[in-house]
């Protein structure tokens, strides 16, 4: 066995209290645990977080922003695709630090990637969540060239109440124009088992966040399909019992009935909470998901000429 010095003892003892207290902290969040492990098994590598808690709109809101790293010789990267990722938690719950392990799978892949925070029931309804979602997709114009993003390429993507922004966000232009924002900023969307067509309500935690709304259809994505909306993939899991895939099949099946460009992938055998742990390294090998989206997010976004 080698002889360990005083100060590799000290060492080891103080990596055992760092890895301790992570793991703490994450145990209160199963996704913060996720992003934890990501980060422990070099999910992180090739990416940082450049901007943490970053204020926008008028609530109080924070950001986070991940940078794939500086390139050859500490070249900084700019004109990059940008995506803004929403998390769910049924629109009661989450965090954008627990999520970091999305932020850095985008970054990895060669996105400026956004991860908002949003205000949560009950403390707020129908419709706060999509103004702060506006309101992040504001900030993203004004500022992510300063951290390496092209905001001509803006992209939104998000996992189930998330997904539900992403939607209504590229669907029903009026909440980015009441920002003062052209819809026509978001070139594409990438949506992970969202709700889409759930009206009427028959899930407690849905009643409660729509309860805001005065007319329960205006809440509905399905409700705004349009031909000339960004593109969308739309992405169900063949075993998701919380949201169940037929909002991704009548979504897809509207848009395509109106002219729109929708892509639908299901993945069988996979579950709701699947889906987004598939973005991380520890589960990528779950289903392409990241790959799919990926790719379909190059594509809908080329390079700027």
């Amino acid at each position: 066995m080698p002889h360990l010095t005083g100060g590799r003892v000290a060492a080891l003892i103080l990596l055992a209290i760092v890895v301790a207290l992570g793991i703490a902290a994450a145990m209160t969040s199963p996704p913060g645990l996720l992003s934890f492990l990501d980060g422990m098994v070099g999910g992180g590598r090739g990416t940082h977080r450049t901007g943490e808690g970053i204020p926008f709109g008028r609530h109080g809101q924070t950001l986070d922003v991940w940078q794939p790293q500086s390139g050859p010789g500490g070249v900084a990267h700019h004109g990059l695709p940008v995506v803004i990722f929403w998390y769910g938690g049924g629109w009661a719950h989450g965090s954008r630090g627990a999520y970091a392990f999305a932020g850095r799978a985008f970054a990895h892949a060669g996105f400026i990637a956004i991860v908002p925070d949003y205000r949560k029931v009950p403390a707020v309804s129908f419709p706060a969540f999509l103004q702060d979602g506006a309101e992040a997709v504001k900030w993203a114009r004004d500022h992510v060239a300063d951290y390496g993003g092209d905001p001509r390429r803006i992209a939104l993507a998000g996992h189930s109440a998330g997904a539900y922004t992403a939607a209504m966000l590229t669907l029903d232009p009026r909440w980015l124009r009441a920002e003062g924002v052209d819809p026509g900023i978001v070139k594409a969307a990438v949506g992970l088992c969202g709700p889409y067509d759930f009206y009427p309500f028959t899930v407690e935690r849905a009643a409660a966040a729509m309860r805001g709304a005065a007319d329960p259809l205006m809440t509905q994505p399905i409700h705004f399909a349009r031909a000339d909306a960004a593109p969308m993939l739309l992405v169900s899991a063949g075993d998701d019992v919380q949201v169940h895939a037929h909002n991704a099949i009548n979504l897809t099946a509207r848009l395509k009935a109106v002219g729109g460009r929708v892509l639908h992938e299901d993945y069988p055998g996979l579950s709701h909470e699947n889906i987004v742990m598939a973005l991380s390294k520890p589960f990528r090998g779950k289903g392409p998901v990241l790959a799919h989206a990926v790719a379909f997010l190059n594509r809908e976004m080329p390079p700027s000429r």
